[in-house]
């Protein structure tokens, strides 16, 4: 077993392909600093070529543009965090009778593993941060707003106040004070869910949602 595994490895490293010496300057971060509006230019352009959607909104709007467009893609509920950040704009917005019906679990996990995959249409989650050069979300669960609210739902609308929207990674994390308590579990999404086949197909949805909706909150 072990000559057949070193074997293996052997010619594995033999058909290793060479990569020239790297540039060091080319992977250097720009130290430019970016205007709030260049930062949410990018950062839209960005998400939107890989055909998720941006709007931008504000503090008082952001709750009726969510409304409509859940109204707009005939989605029958909406999945949320009962006590996380967004819960209270969101209740005092939908109302009683709202549309979609605001939907939240709160047990454990094991109780609603088939709902959250099979009944769910959507969810919101908040957002921790945005990186405008990469047009990524920086997603950070927790008990509120577990990670599966975000990558097992069709549809995610994610709200990212522009305050947190950054030019690189390593802005976050500084900017962020990670060196203060790394999360335990930071997602990094850049679109929706996509995947290509070996004749290079590209679908969508495959691994996770199909829509991917940002919600800017400017102001």
């Amino acid at each position: 077993m072990s000559n057949a595994r070193d074997n293996i490895i052997s010619r594995l490293r033999r058909k290793r392909p060479e990569f020239p010496p790297r540039d060091e300057s080319t992977y250097r971060e720009s130290s430019d600093e970016t205007t709030l509006q260049q930062r949410i230019e990018t950062f839209s352009k960005k998400l939107e070529s890989v055909r998720a959607e941006v709007h931008r909104v504000n503090e008082q709007t952001w709750c009726a543009k969510l409304q409509s467009l859940c109204n707009e893609k005939g989605l029958q509920n909406l999945l949320y965090g009962k006590n996380g950040p967004l819960a209270d704009s969101l209740e005092s917005a939908w109302g009683a009778d709202g549309t979609p019906s605001l939907v939240s679990l709160d047990e454990r996990i094991e109780s609603w593993k088939e709902p959250i995959f099979n009944d769910i249409h959507a969810s919101v989650t908040s957002v921790r941060a945005g990186i405008a050069k990469v047009g990524t979300l920086v997603l950070w669960p927790t008990p509120e707003e577990p990670r599966t609210y975000s990558l097992v739902p069709p549809v995610h609308f994610a709200v990212l106040h522009t305050d947190k929207l950054y030019d690189s990674f390593s802005e976050v994390i500084g900017k962020e004070s990670w060196h203060e308590g790394m999360p335990t579990n930071a997602l990094l999404i850049s679109g929706p869910s996509k995947s290509a086949d070996i004749e290079q197909t590209l679908s969508y949805g495959v691994h996770g949602p199909t829509e991917l909706i940002v919600l800017l909150i400017e102001g």
